[in-house]
């Protein structure tokens, strides 16, 4: 007797395929246009229907939902059914915003050294920064 069960790719594969992904999104909006008017049952012929899944339960998201997401760039292609998409972009982190519970970067320790997240560069939003050396004398119990 034989026993097979999926298995998740490696965590780091999946983090690496997800951030490809967000690095790639696209911004969209929602269109409307094609909907039926009066019968909100009515099914739509479509193959481009940015469905996850294909068809779940037979019906594709935009015949669920009944919209469909075009490029917010009227240039751009739209989104594959991998594709990862946005509605608005992201606030400004930089600038402080009460509203929405931003703090942002002003004041705040950074790494010079670093490239990540706590790196100079990228915290300080290309404002600039200052550097400054201190130097800490300690008593020690040494013998």
């Amino acid at each position: 007797v034989k026993t097979c069960w999926m298995r998740l790719p490696n965590f780091r594969i999946v983090g690496d395929n997800l951030k490809d992904r967000f690095d790639g999104a696209s911004r969209v909006m929602v269109s409307n246009s094609d909907r039926v008017r009066g019968n909100s049952n009515a099914i739509i012929s479509n193959s481009a229907s940015n469905s996850v899944h294909g068809h779940r339960g037979g019906l594709g998201r935009r015949h669920r939902y009944n919209f469909q997401l075009k490029p917010y760039n009227p240039e751009h292609k739209p989104p594959g059914p991998k594709d990862l998409v946005y509605l608005e972009p992201s606030p400004p982190f930089c600038e402080k915003n009460p509203k929405l519970g931003i703090l942002g970067t002003h004041g705040r320790q950074c790494n010079d050294t670093s490239i990540g997240v706590d790196g100079c560069d990228l915290m300080c939003c290309g404002r600039g920064y200052k550097t400054q050396e201190v130097t800490v004398v300690e008593r020690c119990a040494c013998t």
